[in-house]
């Protein structure tokens, strides 16, 4: 037993001198760092603030708006009524345009089950439209599930990006 000991000390004693090396004591920052380079090589130093700030756009056809949905929902929520209204107006005032709204969905749940709720987002927004004045004969739709996603990230961010229907001209 006591020379078992003195096995597992002398192993420990061993790895604790090879790890130690490794760890250097000089402390770098970043003006150590900068020292040394080429000061055009460097570039502009820009600020740490986003200028982007906001959700993404998803595929829509500019200037009309995708709108969003809850999770595992297909109905219009009270605050993508005035998305919908700005892809009315525009609809209205430009009447040779046709559009095709594609509705999309989040990777949670079957391919079968997204595709039906993504039919679902689609027929809810062209009723909607129709419901505006646009002419229903104007409006195609498809459903992409969760086949096209904007974002592949698995949090409540990239989830609720996924959860939308676009607006694309024809």
């Amino acid at each position: 037993m006591n020379r078992r000991n003195t096995m597992y000390v002398g192993i420990l004693l061993l790895s604790a001198f090879l790890l130690l090396p490794g760890c250097g004591s000089k402390k770098t920052d970043d003006q150590d760092m900068l020292a040394g380079q080429d000061p055009a090589a460097i570039g502009k130093e820009e600020p740490l603030e986003s200028k982007t700030i906001g959700i993404m756009e998803g595929r829509t056809t500019g200037p009309m708006l995708p709108v969003y949905f809850s999770f595992d929902d297909y109905s219009i929520r009270a605050d993508q009524e005035p998305r919908m209204r700005v892809n009315a107006d525009f609809l209205k005032e430009k009447e040779s345009t046709s559009i095709r709204i594609e509705g999309n969905c989040d990777p949670r749940g079957t391919r079968e089950y997204n595709l039906a709720l993504g039919e679902k987002r689609a027929l809810t927004a062209k009723k909607y439209l129709i419901n505006l004045g646009v002419a229903a004969d104007r409006i195609a739709t498809v459903s992409l599930g969760e086949e096209k996603m904007l974002l592949h990230g698995h949090d409540e961010m990239s989830w609720a990006q996924n959860r939308r229907d676009d607006f694309v001209v024809e």
